[in-house]
């Protein structure tokens, strides 16, 4: 896979504000999705363990099955620290090289993270989709920006997450009775297509399969 490369990561926390604002009129907010998606790929960190290292994990699995087709995984030590709105670039750069692993080149991205719900418009899930060149959605299990009115119990119960007039996500139910997701574009996606396949991706559990899949191989406990 062909990694863009649009911007330093040794840079200091304003320098990456200035790049995310640059950054993001590079969101498409088009859905560009394939007629037919095969392959959906789910990405997540472990935490710092005691030397400070974390751990990637990238699982790519079938689509409508959801059975496993690839795990790679990326550790190394976070070049940049923990500040609220900038995650991605903790996180992004060892996304980034388990994508370059790929041997399966994914139709659809899906983040433990936020996407357009994000104070500038540029979460995890944009940078990764714009840097990659990839659909991809935010898929978070807390929010960050935004507020939204209250949803149904039912499973594929939603509301509009709204920041300052603006929807940039919206609370989804991914399961009957359990807490939201905040669901947001992360790049070549709209929102109603990024809900529909959230949903698709989710079977016993409140997250997509992808992503706890990723959660769990980012924790070493997944076979590759």
């Amino acid at each position: 896979m062909n990694i863009r490369q649009l911007h330093a990561w040794d840079v200091s926390p304003q320098e990456a504000v200035d790049i995310q604002r640059r950054l993001a009129a590079q969101v498409s907010l088009d859905s560009s999705l394939p007629a037919m998606v095969r392959y959906v790929a789910g990405a997540d960190l472990s935490p710092p363990d005691g030397a400070g290292l974390v751990q990637c994990g990238l699982v790519v699995v079938e689509h409508p099955s959801l059975k496993v087709v690839e795990v790679q995984r990326a550790r190394g030590k976070p070049g940049f620290p923990y500040v609220p709105g900038l995650l991605s670039f903790r996180e992004a750069p060892l996304v980034l090289e388990a994508l370059e692993r790929l041997e399966h080149t994914p139709d659809l991205l899906l983040c433990d993270g936020q996407g357009l719900a994000h104070p500038r418009r540029f979460g995890l899930a944009c940078h990764l989709g714009v840097l990659a060149d990839l659909p991809a959605i935010g898929c978070a299990k807390s929010r960050l920006t935004g507020k939204h009115g209250e949803l149904g119990q039912d499973k594929g119960a939603w509301s509009p997450l709204k920041d300052k007039g603006e929807v940039v996500g919206a609370a989804l139910r991914t399961r009957e009775g359990v807490r939201p997701l905040y669901v947001s574009v992360g790049h070549r996606i709209d929102l109603a297509t990024a809900l529909r396949w959230t949903l698709a991706c989710c079977s016993r559990y409140r997250i997509p399969e992808p992503t706890r899949l990723a959660h769990v191989a980012a924790a070493g406990k997944l076979k590759d």
